[in-house]
């Protein structure tokens, strides 16, 4: 990442130097706390899910800004999902999570509502920056319905 950041700086792409700079800002922010808190440095899981939310957090402000018609802000937040998402791993398509899912409902022998957190807690340690477990939740709540 550092050396991607050094790249955009020599071509002058603005968006990509300022959006870098928010990440490395942020996984130093987390890295600290961790440490602070007596926890090792932060893992590839934690950097993925911290990912992740950024893209989660720049998603929901693309919907309010579309909501009250700003384009120019829905550009710029769009395009620090493209850079930020460059970084994290293949996302499954629905046919793979599907599949993960039921794999994992039996695993667990989940027969119930109550049993989905022990499903999600499975898909979470095998599939940690893969799969959007919102959209995941979703799909586990209505096979165990």
């Amino acid at each position: 990442m550092n050396n991607a950041l050094k790249e955009a700086m020599k071509a002058k792409n603005e968006r990509t130097v300022s959006t870098l700079r928010m990440v490395n800002s942020t996984l130093k922010n987390a890295d600290i706390e961790a440490r602070g808190s007596g926890k090792p440095l932060l893992g590839e899981a934690e950097v993925l899910a911290i990912l992740q939310k950024m893209i989660k957090q720049r998603q929901e402000s693309v919907e309010m800004y579309k909501k009250g018609a700003r384009p120019d802000l829905v550009k710029q937040e769009e395009e620090e999902i493209a850079i930020i998402s460059a970084y994290l791993p293949k996302q499954m398509s629905d046919a793979e999570m599907a599949a993960a899912i039921d794999a994992a409902v039996a695993e667990t022998g989940a027969a119930g509502m109550k049993d989905m957190g022990k499903v999600i807690g499975v898909l979470r340690a095998r599939y940690a920056g893969q799969m959007d477990f919102g959209k995941a939740s979703g799909l586990v709540k209505a096979k165990l319905q």
